[in-house]
Parts: structure tokens; sequence; C-alpha cells
């Protein structure tokens, strides 16, 4: 939609929502419109407007200029509203039916108009509920295939990539992300939220230099390595799931980053499921967890061999890509394991779990297999390694 809304920015309201979707011509007239602000996250409104008659619904999201979740004193720029818009725009074009379809946006107002997913469920609330997404990870593992491929320097011309790179440069959310997953678990920081049982695990997290150090690499990573276009928070709460359809939503914190960041966070939140689960119930996770690679790995295979670079066709240089794709994710998934567990925002996943008993023990182990994870990330090159490694730490929990 191409029709422009001039409006100094405000917080809307349900009613000035509302409006909004009228102006728009997003309904017929007349239409009887109810509003719900359905946001749950840390930094924006989302409100959900439906015509009851029609059944036809739109989801209207607002970036506030500061942090929800701490309020007015942590400022934020407004400029993640468009960055959100387009990369949806551009992930759609790789792969449409894995995003919601983008009807408006506006950078004054900083909102997105999009689909309205609400037959869907939240992939993190389906799981905690027990809900089965039977083509959850293999949409995922598409969704990163092609994203990392048509992103890269393996697909694009490199002035195209270059402008990508300028476009989606992202200071503030990439700064939220250096502090808040790669520097402040590691050490005695104010953002820092545990519960008092787990002060002696942190602790002994704060005193080990040698994990610090990975951290530390893990870090500058992130900060320097443009590879691919990176949604850069995939987690199950920013992804829709039905029986047989995915949504990737939420891609503001989109920028050009190292190509084992979104894969790690997927895989780490799908293991806050392992480590809240009984031993019975863990199979299927593990079964998401192969699938996205497998998949993922598959579909990147095959686009890298139809690609036309021609050091993309030398012997050995897709298996380095992979490779080294595999044990960055390994790497970034323990650091979201372990931010996730002991930082600012917290998953609930793990802060769901009814018994303290429990959830020390499901949290405890979190912090110590994404230990696991950012020291051993190097330690071999198969997938089975990381189950192993997952397995491994599952078991030395149980006996301690």
């Amino acid at each position: 939609m191409s029709e422009t809304i001039q409006q100094t920015y405000q917080p809307l309201t349900e009613g000035s929502a509302i409006a909004l979707a009228n102006r728009l011509g997003l309904f017929e007239e007349g239409s009887a419109l109810t509003c719900n602000e359905i946001g749950d996250g840390n930094l924006n409104y989302v409100f959900h407007i439906k015509d009851h008659k029609t059944n036809k619904g739109i989801i209207i999201k607002q970036a506030l200029p500061y942090a929800k979740v701490v309020g007015e004193s942590w400022p934020l720029t407004l400029k993640r509203a468009v960055i959100e818009a387009n990369a949806l725009k551009i992930f759609a074009s790789f792969c449409p039916e894995l995003v919601p379809e983008v009807y408006y946006s506006d950078e004054q107002l900083a909102v997105t108009v999009m689909e309205d997913l609400s037959h869907l469920d939240i992939a993190r609330s389906g799981l905690i509920e027990g809900k089965k997404f039977p083509q959850l990870s293999k949409h995922i593992g598409e969704y990163l295939a092609k994203t990392f491929f048509y992103t890269s320097d393996y697909y694009l011309d490199p002035g195209k990539k270059k402008e990508f790179a300028k476009q989606f440069t992202n200071p503030e959310l990439c700064k939220i992300t250096e502090d808040l997953v790669f520097t402040d678990p590691f050490f005695d920081a104010d953002t820092n939220d545990f519960e008092n049982f787990l002060t002696e695990e942190v602790e002994r997290l704060w005193k080990d230099e040698e994990l610090k150090l990975e951290a530390a690499k893990l870090k500058k990573s992130f900060m320097t390595e443009q590879e691919v276009l990176l949604h850069g928070d995939l987690h199950t709460g920013s992804i829709f799931a039905g029986s047989t359809e995915t949504k990737v939503i939420d891609p503001e914190f989109a920028f050009y980053g190292p190509a084992g960041f979104d894969l790690g966070q997927y895989l780490a939140n799908l293991l806050f499921q392992i480590v809240s689960r009984d031993e019975e119930s863990r199979e299927e996770i593990y079964s998401h967890l192969e699938e996205v690679w497998t998949v993922f790995n598959r579909e990147f295979s095959r686009l890298w061999e139809e690609g036309n670079e021609a050091y993309c066709k030398t012997t050995g240089y897709l298996q380095y890509v992979l490779d080294k794709t595999y044990s960055d994710s390994l790497g970034f998934a323990g650091c979201e394991l372990i931010r996730r567990t002991i930082g600012l925002s917290h998953v609930k996943d793990l802060d769901g779990i009814p018994s303290e008993n429990d959830r020390f023990a499901a949290k405890k182990t979190a912090i110590q297999l994404g230990r696991a994870l950012i020291l051993e990330r190097k330690s071999g090159t198969q997938f089975d390694r990381f189950i192993q490694i997952v397995k491994s730490r599952l078991q030395a929990a149980s006996l301690s």
C-alpha cells in the first residue's frame, strides 16, 4: 500500500489503531471493528483489529521510543520499525509462505500493518502446552537456508550485498544483544536477574575465565562478521505455528551478521524445552533439533550447487561454510541458554515450571549446557556431536 498517513509520532491506543485501519481502507466502510492490545514482548505495542462480521483481521505493530520492559529510562530508536518492515519484505521475496504479508508501513508513526496470524499459536506457548507442530523445524530449516543463501556473497552481487548491509545497520538493537547476550550474563552486571538458589552456580560462571574468553570471541564474531541478513532474534516466541503452517515474525533486530546466529537462537530455544521436559517427552524436541539442521544443510547445499559464483564450486568450500555455521551456532546457542536463564529477559519454558526444585534443576542444567556448548562448539563437525553434548549434560544433571 503506497498511501502515506501524514501524522506526527504518538503512541497508538486501541481507538486510534482502529482509526488508522479505517483511514487505510483495510476494512469495508462502516465495519464494526474491535481492537485488543496483545503485545507481550519487551519493546512494542501490538494491536489485533478484527471485523467480527466478516472475520477479517489485521495486526498493527508500533515501536515505542523506549524499551517497554524497562520504561522511558531506556530510550530506543524508532528506526527499528522500518528495519522490521523492510526485512519482512526481503525475506518474503525468498520464502513468502514463511513470513507474514506486510500491508502498510509508516516510518513517521513507526508502525507496520500486517497479516493476522491469530489462527496460529506462538510456537513457544504451544510447545509448553504440549502441542505438536510437525512442520515447524522443516519450515525453519528452509527459512534459514534461503535467507542465509540469498542475502550472502554466495548469491548477491557484491554491490547489492553492501547496499543491504548499509540499509540494515542497526546499532541500537545490536547493542542490546551485545550487552545482554554476550557480556552482562558473564559478569556481575545490574541487568542480570536470577533467583537466589542459582547464586552459587552463577558466581562459578563469573569466575570461569576460559568461558568468558570464548564468549568474548563469539561477541567479536557477532559484531564484525557481515555474512548474511539475520532475523536477529529468532526464538520460539518470534514464530507462529500450526499443524501445516509456520510464520516467522518480529525481525526488528535484523542486521548483517554471522550466519550461525539465527540457527543458534532457534536451537537454544528448543533446548529450553529439552531441559524443562521429562525424559519421555524429550524425543519430540530431539526430532526438531535434528530436522532443522538436516533441512537447512540439504536446502542450503542445493542452493549452493545452483549458484553461479566460481569460488562456490571449489572443492571443500561448501563443507567449510557448513562446518563454520554449525560450530558458530552451538556457541551462540550456549550464550542464549545462559542469558535467558540469568539475564534480563527470561523464557516461560523455565520460569513457568511450578515446582521450585524442578525449576532450579532445569535452570542449573541450562547454564551448564550453555557452558558446554560454548566450550565444545569446535569439538566435532557432525550434528550427532551436538546431540551427544546435550544428552551427556542432561545425564550429568540427573546424577548430581
